[in-house]
């Protein structure tokens, strides 16, 4: 399976589903097996490429401040 036909099955999976079920889907990655990376990918790309600037900046601030607790501790 390519990327593309990887990318559009994730958003398949995720189409037509409510905010909760959206939620569930990305709470229940996180931390979870490693295969479920590739999804949270996929969902990041759609948040950001919606995303204005200035959420973008927040989204990259907020990495890089879990980033440096991440080195720190």
């Amino acid at each position: 399976m390519n990327n593309l036909d990887l990318r559009q099955a994730i958003i398949q999976r995720v189409q037509g589903k409510t905010d909760e079920d959206l939620t569930d889907v990305i709470e229940s990655s996180i931390g979870n097996d490693e295969r479920t990376l590739p999804g949270l990918g996929v969902l990041f790309e759609m948040i950001w490429q919606e995303s204005d600037k200035a959420a973008q900046t927040t989204m990259v601030s907020a990495l890089h401040n879990s980033l440096q607790k991440k080195t720190t501790v």
